[in-house]
């Protein structure tokens, strides 16, 4: 086949390559992926039932952390059972309809992940800096500026980057070198320039991501000189803030080591970029459950009662069973 008319066929069905290495190998990862999967999936799905079936915790700071919950089970959902059928049976052909679908569901949802990080910030903000006017604050029309003006924001560079990937012509090979649908690792199989997909992909990392990011950091910034000024009363709410800030900047270093190493050229071997990229999409689903959410005293006290009630349940079923033996 001439080279003309290799440039004029455009793939349409690919061929995720994963992790490299011997198929026991693979299946070996099989596990602790599925034990991430299964905690991100019953810990998230545990807050919102917990937050959503008690009246007493419908206030703004536990419906934030239920958006929370509902954006990480979406994360977790979208890509991690078709990277575990991959591993463990080696399925790994996806349509390119099917990987762009992939893709805006996870490009948009990390999206509004460090929206709704950004939501909480000003709730806290809010919380401990204007306690009086709270109320105000959170009011849900007064709150609504913060949530149309990024989210809109978020659908539309996550559609053009989406858009842009849609109509490159990908004659180069059919092979992602990833085990999803990352959107340079899929658009470095283009055989057309990437220059327009680069940039927008890159104006998308600065306006969502570091504007979110540089937003919370001015939230916290005033949210502890205000606890500075109230002395040891506010400790609790001074250490709750520092692990929030934590944990944002382990997942913000990890995003931009998987976001970078494309675009910078290192040594990193293909099975560590793509162990970056799946635990920076996959560990804070398993954490914000436990550090918004089970670390928080009264959603604590709920799950606690829930498993408690189950629990007792489970021995009467069986003391039941026992007698009638």
């Amino acid at each position: 086949m001439s080279e003309y008319a290799a440039r004029n066929i455009s793939h349409t069905d690919f061929i995720l390559s994963g992790f490299s290495g011997p198929k026991e190998w693979k299946q070996l990862l099989f596990i602790p992926f599925f034990l991430l999967f299964v905690m991100s999936v019953t810990a998230n799905s545990m807050i919102i039932f917990i937050i959503l079936s008690h009246r007493a915790l419908h206030s703004p700071m536990y419906l934030l952390i239920c958006v929370m919950a509902f954006v990480d089970l979406v994360i977790a959902i979208s890509f991690v059972p078709n990277m575990l059928l991959n591993l463990l049976f080696n399925w790994n052909h996806i349509s390119l309809m099917g990987c762009l679908v992939q893709m805006f569901c996870i490009h948009f949802f990390t999206s509004v992940q460090t929206t709704v990080l950004l939501w909480m910030a000003l709730d806290r903000f809010y919380a401990i800096c204007t306690p009086l006017h709270y109320n105000e604050h959170m009011r849900f029309s007064a709150f609504l500026k913060f949530v149309i003006i990024p989210m809109l924001r978020n659908a539309v560079f996550i559609s053009a980057i989406v858009g842009l990937a849609r109509s490159l012509s990908y004659c180069q090979s059919n092979e992602i070198k990833h085990c999803f649908c990352e959107h340079m690792a899929l658009v470095t199989l283009a055989c057309g320039p990437m220059y327009v997909n680069s940039v927008v992909g890159l104006c998308g990392v600065f306006f969502i991501l570091a504007a979110d990011v540089l937003f919370i950091v001015v939230s916290y910034v005033r949210i502890f000189v205000s606890l500075f000024k109230s002395g040891r009363s506010s400790q609790k709410a001074f250490s709750t803030c520092i692990t929030h800030i934590i944990v944002m900047f382990v997942g913000l270093i990890m995003a931009l080591t998987s976001f970078l190493s494309y675009r910078i050229k290192n040594d990193m071997s293909s099975n560590s970029h793509m162990a970056i990229s799946t635990m920076y999409l996959l560990v804070p689903t398993c954490l914000n459950p436990i550090i918004y959410g089970i670390r928080t005293k009264e959603i604590r006290q709920q799950v606690i009662k829930a498993i408690g009630s189950k629990c007792g349940q489970i021995n009467k079923a069986s003391s039941d069973t026992s007698r009638k033996k």
